[in-house]
């Protein structure tokens, strides 16, 4: 690439894709070996590596019945050029309920020659998956699981 996507145009592209419901093409916006954290997810993976994980990852999203649109996108530059911060809300829909919702979510990316190489997705998993109808199983996964570091 001569002129690579600044980090700010590539949070956008990531969002607007997600918005758009083109998640087949979302992979395609991280390094080969990216990785992707999800400290506050309730559940595995809260770790993803490589650009083939992530596009797994994407494809099961993709499956589910929530439609997600990004809205209120605050962006924060940072002092590190490859670092953008973005603060935003997803309004969502259950397309099997027609219920609607809305969920705060903050991604750190790291964005090298116009790829993502890596991210930190602060997302409110439990409320995603209170509108997803999946809180229950959610809690009794979580409650089974085995105790440690």
């Amino acid at each position: 690439m001569s002129d690579p996507a600044s980090p700010r145009r590539v949070l956008e592209l990531l969002l607007q894709g997600i918005s758009d419901g083109r998640w087949n093409d979302l992979a395609d916006l991280y390094a080969e070996d990216a990785v992707v954290e999800q400290p506050f997810a309730p559940t595995p993976p809260r770790r993803l590596e490589g650009r083939e994980a992530i596009r797994a990852h994407l494809a099961a999203a993709a499956q589910g019945p929530l439609r997600l649109e990004a809205s209120n996108l605050v962006v924060h530059d940072t002092a590190d050029p490859e670092v953008v911060i973005g603060e935003f809300d997803y309004d969502g829909r259950v397309t099997t309920t027609g219920h609607t919702f809305r969920v705060a979510n903050i991604q750190v990316l790291r964005v090298r020659d116009g790829r993502i190489v890596s991210s930190r997705d602060y997302h409110d998993h439990l409320a995603l998956a209170a509108a997803a109808g999946r809180l229950q199983a959610l809690a009794s996964s979580v409650g089974s699981a085995p105790s440690g570091s």
